[in-house]
């Protein structure tokens, strides 16, 4: 059975707390519940890691190799700022999506470059949650 990591990254914690006209009421709790019961469906066992600090996240990448088939990450505010986690996701040799809750390209000017997306296989943004669910199918039917 494929094993794929799901990494959120900062503030994620904080949803349906946070700008909910962005991110709407949904907590990280119950996203994960709904990626939890599509990973039934389509038969990959999933884990999940949720940190706000940038070397964690590295670690976890880096860790990720000798146990998973495959990383879901969303690296929140980190995506338009971290050549240190880009880097770690290419010096791994797994599947990797990136996805975002909200479309980071109808956002502020900033947040419209990630330097993450250059070195996964796709990158999903802007469809809610459905996201992740998205990227989980992906790779639940990835070769890999």
């Amino acid at each position: 059975m494929k094993k794929i990591l799901i990494i959120n990254g900062p503030n994620l914690n904080m949803l349906g707390k946070r700008e909910p006209d962005i991110y709407g009421d949904i907590t990280l709790k119950a996203i994960e519940a709904k990626i939890k019961n599509l990973s039934q469906k389509v038969r990959v066992e999933v884990s999940f890691f949720q940190s706000n600090s940038e070397g964690e996240i590295i670690t976890e990448i880096q860790k990720a190799q000798e146990t998973f088939d495959g990383i879901i990450i969303n690296p929140a505010g980190y995506s338009h700022t971290s050549i240190a986690i880009r880097d770690a996701i290419a010096a791994i040799k797994l599947p990797v999506i990136e996805v975002h809750i909200s479309n980071i390209y109808a956002r502020e000017d900033f947040r419209k470059h990630s330097y993450i997306s250059e070195v996964c296989m796709g990158q999903i943004a802007g469809f809610g949650v459905d996201g992740y669910l998205f990227a989980l199918i992906r790779l639940a039917h990835h070769n890999l």
